[in-house]
């Protein structure tokens, strides 16, 4: 039996072949509670999907070719990566706001050998053909103009009569490369199988209780793709996914409405607009039973800013894993609420809960070095900071590009592979994990090391400030620690003014107050919104941080 996940849909289109699988907003919002949308059916998007598969496999693709899509997350997305795995090949997803220099070197050592893209890409790969001598078999998505690639997706999908074959596919073969958001380094290509996807979306139903027949307001691409083969319709969201902090609140909300929507995904930086807007004017999502939130750690007051606009029994998880390990652990609002959060306000981490069926993990000590072999790890005690190290079905293998990070993150156990996820944290007496930061935004002091997550967590408990970012200068081992804060919009205070200089005495005064926070001494607002990472707006560049801070800090001694 073929393990292609992509034929998964089929099963979905033969047990409700009616049901709506897409639905894609049509025309402008202009302040309209009800809109008009586009829909596909479960049946019309497994045919078409079949139909182009089909087209693709005429014109040479093959299993073990790499192709790059590059097109707007939308109805044509889902249908042609759907199409592609169906086809056989590897499909290259990536962020197109990466921006253009990352996005041609990632590009570049994925090697594809052609791109189903929109003509602006095509226009940029063949400025930059150079880099991708292998790209043959390209798919205009659009108009040609005439100078374009051809086929295009609508000659591929007028050959009806061509039939699409099967691909035997098994859980190990090449599915996709997916890229990292970068937030940690340049980057890196993971290597996802079929198997991967397969146990990913047995996992998030298993666990998750995910029933046929709902809708999902999909504010992240990938799981959109999940809908389709869980039977969930899928909303797609007036909104640009790669600015999710941008996203226009009552957009959403009228379409939760009018679908009558009951789960949704978004990162935390979604969320957050969201919440604020509902708690503001104490709109509801009625219909709301499960909304998922991940990329970062999730603040408790936007916790209960969702919550508060759910029905009482609609839950709130915030899932944890990495783009090489997804999903490792979840916890629910209630949790975090009435347990954890008063712990992680006192700089204990955040606690990101109980894993998944299927996961191993353990909690080794700290090693910027690499490891090849389990034997050379080392188990640290229960509540003992140590970093992470995961290992089960939805765990990749391999990075197809930077290899150079596989020894730094892969780790062999017999015929077995563990993932060093890069997070620091621990495991408490309830087997809960509790996330203190990245290993590689620790401050190594002479008085020792300084985490961000627990750093950072108390100074984002002041009501004026947003978040935070915990960063290190100086020489490993005798660094100086810095915390660089972003207030609340509304609670920005103007550069030099009376205000400025209170809210920068009552964050020194919360330093203080905490063991956690002590050796911090230096305490900056930051002009404008913190640096994050494209995927989520939710991770930030502590790196881009650094230099900033050596430029303001010159220049005040001057």
């Amino acid at each position: 039996m073929s393990k292609n996940v992509g034929l998964r849909l089929a099963i979905q289109a033969k047990e409700r072949p009616e049901q709506y699988a897409i639905a894609s907003p049509l025309g402008s919002h202009r302040k309209r509670t009800f809109r008009e949308y586009r829909t596909l059916s479960f049946h019309d998007l497994d045919e078409r999907s079949s139909s182009i598969a089909a087209g693709l496999q005429s014109m040479g693709m093959r299993p073990g070719h790499r192709i790059a899509l590059l097109v707007r997350f939308g109805e044509d997305f889902i249908t042609l990566v759907f199409a592609l795995l169906k086809a056989g090949v590897t499909v290259i997803l990536i962020d197109p706001g990466m921006g253009r220099k990352n996005l041609i070197r990632c590009l570049s050592a994925a090697e594809p050998d052609g791109f189903v893209a929109i003509p602006a890409a095509h226009v940029v790969r063949s400025i930059f053909s150079s880099h991708f001598p292998k790209a043959k078999l390209n798919v205009t998505v659009g108009n040609r103009f005439g100078i374009l690639p051809s086929p295009t997706l609508d000659d591929l999908e007028r050959s009806l009569s061509r039939d699409y074959v099967p691909v035997a596919n098994t859980d190990d073969d090449p599915a996709a490369i997916i890229f990292t958001t970068g937030s940690t380094g340049p980057p890196k290509g993971v290597l996802y199988t079929h198997g991967t996807f397969n146990n990913q979306i047995d996992r998030l139903v298993e666990y998750y209780g995910i029933q046929p027949g709902g809708c999902d307001l999909s504010c992240f691409p990938l799981f959109g793709l999940f809908n389709a083969v869980m039977g969930t319709t899928t909303i797609l969201p007036d909104m640009n996914p790669i600015r999710p902090a941008d996203v226009d609140p009552p957009r959403l909300l009228d379409a939760i409405d009018q679908w009558a929507i009951n789960q949704a995904f978004g990162s935390p930086a979604l969320w957050t607009a969201v919440g604020s807007y509902c708690n503001k004017t104490k709109r509801q999502m009625r219909t709301m039973e499960l909304v998922l939130s991940a990329g970062a750690p999730v603040s408790p007051r936007i916790l209960r800013w969702i919550r508060d606009a759910m029905p009482e029994n609609g839950q709130m998880h915030t899932p944890y894993g990495a783009t090489e390990s997804l999903p490792v652990a979840s916890i629910e609002s209630r949790e975090i609420l009435e347990e954890t959060a008063k712990l992680s306000e006192q700089g204990k981490g955040t606690c990101v809960g109980r894993k998944f069926s299927g996961i191993e993990w353990k909690v080794i000590e700290i090693n910027d070095n690499p490891i090849s072999n389990i034997d050379e790890t080392r188990e640290v005690a229960q509540g003992e900071i140590g970093e992470l190290m995961v290992c089960g079905p939805v765990v990749s293998k391999q990075y197809v590009t930077r290899q150079d990070q596989n020894a730094l993150h892969k780790v062999r156990d017999g015929e077995r592979v563990w993932h060093r996820i890069g997070d620091v944290g621990y495991m408490d007496q309830n087997e809960r994990f509790w996330y203190c930061g990245r290993k590689s935004h620790r401050v190594t002091s002479s008085s020792g090391p300084l985490f961000t997550d627990p750093c950072e967590a108390i100074f984002n408990t002041h009501p004026a400030i947003y978040r935070s970012a915990l960063i290190g200068h100086g020489n490993v081992g005798f660094q100086e620690a810095a915390i660089i804060v972003e207030p609340w919009k509304q609670n920005r205070p103007a550069k030099g003014s009376e205000a400025e200089r209170v809210l920068l005495k009552e964050l020194r005064q919360l330093a203080q107050a905490n063991s956690v926070t002590q050796p911090i001494q230096d305490i900056r607002i930051y002009p404008r919104r913190l640096p994050t990472d494209i995927r989520h707006n939710s991770k930030i560049f502590r790196e881009q941080l650094v230099p900033w801070h050596e430029r303001v800090s010159k220049k005040a001694k001057k």
